[in-house]
């Protein structure tokens, strides 16, 4: 009698067991996590809605990175991301495959700016023809990202750099790189609160995030704002050295018109769920124009030299792309 207790104890025990591991299981593969770069925080949490819509049983959780401190939050995180939103493709390049993740799709693009409010200093007078004078300034403040951790710290190096080249300016972008550098910041949009306390006066910002927060900006010439693939020699003509995903490990970034890439990361969990989001994204009449709308065009022309590593699933030609 009691080894027959014993018997029906032990196969409910199981029977709980297994069904609270599928119940897990099941609750896991309805959780979408998404590790994104700052400039795309109304972008995701716009999409997230239009996705849920979709796919009311998805629960989304979302962080908001640098693109470089977000790659290695993805490396070192112990809950794995299911879909990682960078500012710049070559973040995953560099730092994510092969050991990390085995693709990428271009997304968007996007150009850079400097941003004001209308209580910034000389904010009636900076134009394209003056605003490297007002820059260096000395009672006017700027910040920028931090290059290590943010593709736009990089690029705002790349634009600085181009103008000293475009305008024969020696000695300009040495200056101006060396002038505020208490304003430098892990990401972009985390000078937005300084610049809107009017602790600062401009910074370097993508355009979509100054449209996106009503805030005023400066539009850049072609030449500088790295947003014209006809001229990427051009941009390549400047570069910077950078930290790589390793300790102590350096690499060199030349510049290039802007494209946003994104990735499904390989300890993703929710791998279906994952290639649902990313196919949701690219799409043309949802995802694509949800960026388009908030002032991300897509990508129109792009080499991918990973195509033969994209899962079945991704509809990869939504999104610019192009086979070898």
């Amino acid at each position: 009698m009691l080894r027959k207790m014993l018997f029906w104890i032990i196969v409910f025990s199981l029977f709980l067991f297994v069904s609270c591991q599928f119940h897990v299981s099941e609750e896991k593969n309805n959780i979408l996590y998404i590790i994104h770069a700052g400039s795309l925080t109304l972008p995701v949490h716009e999409l997230s809605l239009a996705f849920r819509e979709e796919n009311p049983d998805v629960r989304i959780l979302t962080e908001a990175w640098g693109s470089k401190a977000g790659a290695r939050r993805v490396i070192d995180i112990n809950t794995p991301a299911d879909v990682f939103m960078s500012a710049d493709y070559m973040v995953i390049e560099n730092m994510l495959i092969p050991d990390h993740a085995s693709w990428y799709l271009p997304f968007a693009t996007n150009e850079l700016s400097i941003v004001y409010t209308t209580r910034s200093r000389y904010a009636s007078e900076i134009n394209q023809d003056n605003w490297m004078d007002i820059l260096m300034r000395p009672n006017v403040k700027y910040g920028r990202s931090n290059p290590d951790m943010d593709p736009c710290g990089v690029r705002s190096v790349f634009t600085i750099k181009l103008a000293e080249k475009k305008y024969g300016n020696e000695g300009f972008a040495g200056q101006l790189l060396e002038k505020d550098t208490d304003n430098i910041r892990p990401k972009e949009t985390d000078l937005i609160a300084l610049l809107e306390k009017n602790h600062i006066d401009y910074i370097f910002l993508y355009k979509s995030v100054a449209v996106q927060h009503g805030l005023e900006y400066l539009e850049l010439p072609d030449s500088l704002s790295l947003g014209n693939f006809a001229l990427n020699d051009w941009y390549s003509s400047v570069s910077i050295e950078t930290l790589g995903s390793r300790p102590g490990e350096t690499i060199t970034e030349f510049g290039e018109a802007m494209v946003y890439g994104l990735t499904i990361p390989h300890k993703s969990e929710s791998q279906k769920l994952a290639e649902k989001f990313v196919n949701f994204v690219l799409h043309p009449d949802k995802g694509q124009a949800i960026l388009k709308r908030l002032g991300q065009d897509p990508v129109t022309d792009f080499r991918n030299p990973h195509k033969n590593n994209l899962p079945d699933n991704i509809i990869h030609h939504h999104s610019g792309y192009k086979p070898e």
